[in-house]
C-alpha cells in the first residue's frame, strides 16, 4: 500500500506564503502522476496542481501564478509553494498520487489565511 504524508501547512496573514510537502512511501514504483486538490467548507475538492513525471504541469486557474508544483522523484516528494495566498484560498488540502487506475490520497492539510 502507498502512505502519503503532508506537511507545511498552518496559518498565515493574506499576501503570505506557505509550501506544503507530501512524501510517498510503500509500493509505488515507476513513472507515476503527483497533485494537489483542495476542498474548502461547502465546496467540492478540485485539483490545485499538477505534475507528471516528465515534469509538466498544470495549474488551476485561480492559482496560476503564484503557486508553484515542483517534485523530488528520489525523495518521492511533491511540493507546493504558495505566495501571495487570499483568504480564498483557505481549505484543506489533499496530496494525490495516481498511476494508471491505481490513485492515493493524503490525509489532507488545513491552510488557513486570515488576518
Amino acid at each position: 500500500q502507498v502512505q502519503l504524508v503532508e506537511s507545511g501547512g498552518g496559518l498565515v496573514q493574506p499576501g503570505g506564503s506557505l509550501r506544503l510537502s507530501c512524501t510517498a512511501s510503500g509500493s509505488i514504483f515507476g513513472f507515476y502522476t503527483m497533485a494537489w486538490y483542495r476542498q474548502a467548507p461547502g465546496k467540492q475538492r478540485d485539483l490545485v496542481a499538477r505534475i507528471i513525471n516528465g515534469g509538466t504541469t498544470n495549474y488551476a486557474d485561480s492559482v496560476k501564478g503564484r503557486f508553484t508544483i515542483s517534485r523530488d522523484n528520489g525523495r518521492n516528494t511533491v511540493y507546493l509553494q504558495m505566495h501571495s495566498l487570499e483568504a480564498e484560498d483557505t481549505a484543506v488540502y489533499y496530496c494525490n498520487v495516481g498511476k494508471r487506475s491505481q490513485v492515493y490520497w493524503g490525509q489532507g492539510i488545513q491552510v488557513t489565511v486570515s488576518s
